[in-house]
C-alpha cells in the first residue's frame, strides 16, 4: 500500500497496526525520530486548516523530517499545470505528500503520479485522517473490546458521515448515521460500500432520519458543522432549518449510554450543531480528539513510508 487515499483501502489490521503505533507515540512523541531524518515532507492544502496543518507539520519534524507547506495559490496548478506533473515534480524533492483538498480526484490523481507517499488528511467525500485520531480516542476510553456498543452519528451526511461508516465498518463496529432525508442524507455509494464491508467483518451498518433513535444507547454520539467549506451560502436557512433536529443537546445526550462520550472534529459553532453544554462538559473528549490527529498522522507517515500497510484485500 503505498497511498493513504481513502478510508476504505485500510485493512483492519492496518488500523489496529496505526493505532497501536499513534498509542505509542501519544506517549513518546520522539521515539522514532529519526525515521524522516534529513528528508522532507510537503503539505498541500487549498482549505484553510488549524488541527491538520498543526498536526502534520509536528508530526514530520517529531520524525526528524522538514515539512514544507504548499498553499494551493503556491504552486502552478492554480496557472495551468496538471495534476500528473506536479506530483512528478513533488516526487523528486520530498519523501511524502498530505494533501488537504476539495475534490476526491485531485488526491486519486496525485496518488497515481506519484512516487511517493500520498496521505488524504481531508476531501469533500472523504477523512480516514480524522477517523483515525477518532477511533483512537474510542479506543482510549472504551478499549479494543467494541463488542454491544453502538457509534452514532448524527447531522449532515457529508465526508464525515461517509467516513465514519466505512471505519465503523472495518472495524465490525456497530454505526449508525442520522441525518435528514434527502439531499443532506449520507452518499449513497458510500453507504453501499459500507454495508458490504460490514458483511465481511461483522459489522453492522444502520442510517436512520430519526436522532433520538440513534443516539439511544449509543456509547458515542458524534456530530459535524451543518456548513462545510464549499457548501452554498444560498443553502444556509434550508439547511440549517432541515438540520436543527439534529442538534446535539443535553436532551439528545440523556438518550445515549451512561458511560457515553461526545465528539466532534471541529470547529464548532455552538448552539448549532451542538450545545455550548454538552461541547463543554463532562462527556466531551474533543481536545483529546484533536490532540491525536498529530499522534495517527505522525503513525501514518512512519509506517507507508517504510511500507507496512498492507491495504484492503
Amino acid at each position: 500500500m503505498k497511498d493513504l487515499l481513502r478510508t476504505e483501502h485500510l485493512s483492519r489490521a492496518d488500523i489496529e497496526l496505526l493505532l497501536d503505533t499513534a498509542a505509542d507515540f501519544a506517549k513518546n512523541p520522539f521515539r522514532s525520530r529519526d525515521a524522516l531524518a534529513n528528508q522532507s515532507v510537503a503539505v498541500y492544502m487549498t482549505k484553510p486548516s488549524t488541527r491538520t496543518r498543526l498536526a502534520s507539520e509536528t508530526a514530520i519534524a517529531h520524525l526528524g523530517g522538514t515539512p514544507i507547506f504548499l498553499r494551493g495559490d503556491d504552486l502552478q496548478i492554480g496557472r495551468g499545470e496538471t495534476i500528473s506533473d506536479t506530483a512528478k515534480i513533488i516526487s523528486g524533492f520530498a519523501s511524502a505528500l498530505i494533501v488537504r483538498t476539495f475534490a476526491q480526484s485531485d488526491v486519486d490523481e496525485l496518488g497515481a503520479h506519484s512516487t511517493i507517499p500520498v496521505i488524504n488528511a481531508l476531501t469533500d467525500t472523504d477523512h480516514p485522517t480524522q477517523l483515525l485520531a477518532d477511533w483512537l480516542t474510542i479506543r482510549e476510553v472504551f478499549g479494543k473490546d467494541i463488542a454491544g456498543r453502538k457509534f452514532t452519528y448524527v447531522g449532515d451526511g457529508n465526508n464525515m458521515a461517509s467516513a465514519w461508516l466505512t471505519m465503523g465498518a472495518i472495524l465490525g463496529a456497530h454505526v449508525v448515521v442520522a441525518t435528514p432525508p434527502g439531499k443532506w442524507a449520507p452518499n449513497s455509494d458510500a453507504v453501499a460500500r459500507a454495508t458490504q464491508i460490514a458483511n465481511k467483518s461483522g459489522g453492522k451498518i444502520e442510517v436512520l432520519t430519526d436522532p433520538a433513535a440513534a443516539a439511544q444507547g449509543a456509547s458515542v454520539l458524534y456530530t459535524d458543522v451543518w456548513m462545510s467549506m464549499g457548501d452554498a451560502e444560498s443553502e444556509r436557512k434550508e439547511k440549517i432549518a432541515a438540520l436543527s433536529p439534529y442538534a446535539v443537546t443535553n436532551d439528545l445526550m440523556a438518550q445515549t449510554a451512561s458511560d457515553s462520550i461526545f465528539m466532534h472534529c471541529l470547529p464548532a459553532h455552538r448552539g448549532e450543531e451542538v450545545a455550548s453544554e454538552v461541547i463543554d462538559g463532562p462527556k466531551s473528549v474533543i481536545w483529546r480528539e484533536a490532540f491525536h490527529r498529530r499522534t495517527t498522522i505522525q503513525a501514518i507517515l512512519y509506517h507507508l513510508v517504510r511500507g507496512e500497510l498492507v491495504g484492503a484485500l
